[in-house]
This record gives C-alpha cells, sequence and structure tokens, in this order.
C-alpha cells in the first residue's frame, strides 16, 4: 500500500508501508547503524520520532526475543530504503511488518533515504508526517509548522514504580530516564544489587535505599525539560559515587551549572570516534542523542572534560573535580554497536570500592 512521509518544509516522500496505517506525526532523525536494527526501533532514547536508517536493506534477520532494549517500543515510525519481508535468521520469530502491526507503528520503505538523510544534514532535524495518500498535503504541512512536539518524553518512559534486579555485589540505583536494558545487563553481569527507580525520584528517596553507586541512564529529549531531576542530581553529589550515560550525562553537567544546546541534527550511530583525552586513546562508540553540552559553559564549574568527539569536537565526557562522579555521552553498553567503552562500568565499581574504603578508614580515624 502506498504511504507517504510529509516533512514540515514540504518534501514529500512516496514509497510503500508495511507495519500498522495509523498517521503519527514526530521529530524526523537518522541513524547511521549498519546493524541493530531491533536495538534502535527499541531505544527509549527515540520517543517522539520517526528514525530513518541509512544502511539500505533492514530486517533481514527478523526480530527476535532477545536484542530489545525496551519492552515496548516508543518510536512515532520507521523510515529504510528497502525492508525485508522474509527474513532468514535461526533466532527469527516475526518480521519487521509482522512486530509493527503488533505494536501499532507504521514504517515506510521504498524512499531515497539518501535523500532524507542530506536534507536532515544541511537543515536540521524537522517535523513530519508519515499518512496515507488520502490526505489534503497543505492541510498536514500547515500542522506540521504549528505542531509543538512533546516534552514530556521522559515521563512516557520511565517506569511509573520502583523494582529490583538482585544481586549479591554493590547496590546500584539506576535512576530511568529511558533506560536501556543494555545498562541494565551490564551491571547485572557484575553482580550488582540494582534498584531501578522512576525519572522523578527524590534525592531523599534514592538515598534511604542506602545505595553504594547512583547510575543516571540514558533517554529522549531536552535534558532541560526534566527538572525534578537536575534538582535531585545536584543534592547527591558527593553522597554517592555517581556514573551517568547520555541523557544522565547532559542532566549531570546541568546540575553542576553548565550548559547543553540542541546540535542540528545530532549524533545517532554506531561508529562514532571519541578520543580520552587521559590517554589518547580512541573508541569507537554507540551513541543516540539531539543535545550536548556547550564546552564554554563549563568555565566556572567543577567539572572536566574527559572526552571529545573526533567528529565534531563536542563534549563527549565529564568528570567532577572533587566528588566521585563522571558521565560519558556515548553508551559503553552499546547494543547496538562496539563493546569498546564497555570498561567503564567497571571503572564505576571501582570508583565505589575507592569511596567505601575512603569512608572505613575515616571512621577508624575518629
Amino acid at each position: 500500500m502506498k504511504r507517504q512521509l510529509i516533512l514540515e518544509d514540504g518534501t514529500i516522500f512516496v514509497g510503500e508501508g508495511f507495519g500498522s496505517e495509523v498517521q503519527t506525526v514526530g521529530e524526523v532523525v537518522f541513524n547511521t547503524g549498519m546493524t541493530g536494527y531491533q536495538e534502535i526501533l527499541s531505544d527509549p532514547s527515540y520517543c517522539g520520532q520517526i528514525v530513518t536508517l541509512t544502511y539500505p536493506l533492514v530486517g533481514n534477520y527478523g526480530i527476535n526475543r532477545d536484542d530489545f532494549e525496551a519492552i515496548t517500543p516508543a518510536i512515532q515510525g520507521f523510515i529504510v530504503k528497502e525492508v525485508c519481508d522474509h527474513p532468514s535468521n535461526f533466532r527469527n520469530q516475526f518480521s519487521l511488518d509482522e512486530f509493527f502491526k503488533t505494536k501499532n507503528i507504521p514504517g515506510l520503505a521504498g524512499i531515497d533515504t539518501r535523500k532524507l538523510t542530506r536534507i536532515i544534514r544541511q537543515y536540521g532535524t524537522l517535523k513530519g508526517a508519515l499518512c496515507g495518500m488520502d490526505v489534503n498535503v497543505d492541510e498536514i504541512i500547515a500542522k506540521l509548522k504549528g505542531e509543538i512536539l512533546p516534552t514530556n518524553q521522559v515521563e512516557q518512559v520511565s517506569t511509573k514504580s520502583a523494582y529490583p534486579s538482585p544481586g549479591r555485589g554493590h547496590r546500584v540505583v539506576l535512576v530511568d530516564f529511558g533506560m536501556k536494558h543494555g545498562i541494565l545487563r551490564e551491571l547485572n553481569k557484575r553482580d550488582c544489587d540494582v534498584i531501578v527507580v522512576p525519572y522523578n525520584v527524590t534525592a531523599d528517596e534514592i538515598l534511604r535505599l542506602s545505595p553504594d553507586g547512583i547510575m543516571l541512564s540514558n533517554g529522549p529529549g531536552d535534558p532541560k525539560d526534566v527538572k525534578e531531576a537536575i534538582e535531585m542530581v545536584n543534592a547527591v553529589l558527593g553522597k554517592v559515587p555517581l556514573f551517568g550515560i547520555c541523557l544522565g550525562h547532559q542532566l549531570f553537567a546541568l546540575a553542576n551549572g553548565a550548559d547543553t544546546e540542541r546540535l542540528k541534527f545530532g549524533h545517532r550511530g554506531s561508529n562514532h570516534p571519541v578520543k580520552d583525552l587521559a590517554t589518547g586513546k580512541v573508541a569507537i562508540t554507540s551513541q543516540n542523542h539531539g543535545y550536548t553540552v556547550n564546552e564554554a559553559s563549563l568555565l566556572n564549574t567543577k567539572l572536566k572534560v574527559t572526552h571529545i568527539a573526533l567528529n565534531d569536537g563536542t563534549v563527549e565526557g565529564l568528570r567532577h573535580l572533587e566528588y566521585p562522579a563522571f558521565t560519558v555521552q556515548y553508551h559503553p553498553e552499546a547494543s547496538p554497536g562496539p563493546e569498546d567503552a564497555n570498561h567503564l562500568f567497571n571503572e564505576f565499581l571501582q570508583m565505589i570500592e575507592t569511596f567505601k574504603k575512603a569512608g572505613e578508614k575515616l571512621c577508624q580515624n575518629v
């Protein structure tokens, strides 16, 4: 069935629809990953967005039970050059078409995704509508121009109540701003006793759980829309070791007096080179974000830059100069993507060990 993507600038792409036939509106973005489409479509950080994949053939290994980053996808739509109707893989359970029908997500195939990507790169992310061929195009364009996209994406994808993921190691409170399952998996792998809490948890509620460490997860949208989280981070700093990823990194910066700004078209892919300024080593990283920390705003804070993106020089890592706290803009848990930066979870646990030993020594000297 013919369906179309209409952009707010009036550009129209006509292709073949798959999945749901529902009409949706969202921010149109692109991801450059060559594999990992299941992790991409189920990443809560894409909440409210229509995701375009630059790799041409998608769906060839189907959908399986193991590769989800969230139980329920939060994307508004999915755009590909060519969708595979008959996937072939020993883990395959559903085709993309079948899966999107069950989740009421529309897909569009057969358009020039390269042209769409060039438009986004030139003009920045645009609002778009995935719809049928029987709509009034002028009305849709006018609606898109006046559309104010939701700012409560974190509230939409965060857990509504706290829950445990038990282990016998260090207790880590994981604040869910739109957490990918890969983060929880990495903590579980290290036998952490994890308690996942909602985005609007207070500092007092976290501290009452007696955590050894706090992790701030990834998530969608503008970090400045999550004001309660900024206040919470500010209140727990110095009391418990902290590690932040992606949105958690941006919230950490805001809590320390720095500023964030919107990127023209964001970083979304699994091949982004990031340089560790301390060692000079470069890691190839998985990324998904539309905002970045403004480096100039760090001048009068107690934060130092630890990592930079080699593609555009933006800030990719921060460390507090006084407190046990560090963050990265990229995804060390990958999913999808390379695991070059997976060691950061070990560094977080080592920071917890060091902090606990310092506390024990202080008690002995009192």
